[in-house]
């Protein structure tokens, strides 16, 4: 019962982060289409937006969190010897993490 909870669980979050990237895609998109930055100092004072450094931060937190449920489920489902299964999650989750570190680095240190 509990893994069957924990495949709706992975099935649910695989579906939200996926909404959330393909919405995000299309905002910008249509943004980018209805007025582009043309200067350097415009991309910055869009890119430096509260709203636009959030909405982009939430998108890199969704595409990793989708990234690691879809691929921890192909080597749960695949890989069967037990130890090379936890040496691959170990190294993807490594991978993963960063990423992370290396998207929030951006973000973080990029000039507002």
């Amino acid at each position: 019962m509990k893994k069957a909870l924990s495949g709706l669980r992975a099935w649910l979050v695989q579906r939200v982060t996926a909404v959330y990237m393909l919405l995000f895609c299309i905002i910008a998109l249509l943004r980018l289409a209805a007025g582009r930055p043309h200067s350097y100092d415009e991309w910055r004072a869009w890119l430096a937006a509260p709203l636009t450094r959030t909405a982009i931060a939430l998108f890199f937190a969704a595409l990793l969190l989708h990234a690691w449920v879809g691929l921890r489920d192909v080597m749960m489902d695949y890989v069967q010897p037990l130890a090379l299964r936890v040496a691959l999650l170990a190294l993807l989750a490594f991978a993963l993490g960063g990423m992370a570190l290396w998207v929030a680095r951006i973000l973080l240190l990029a000039p507002a």
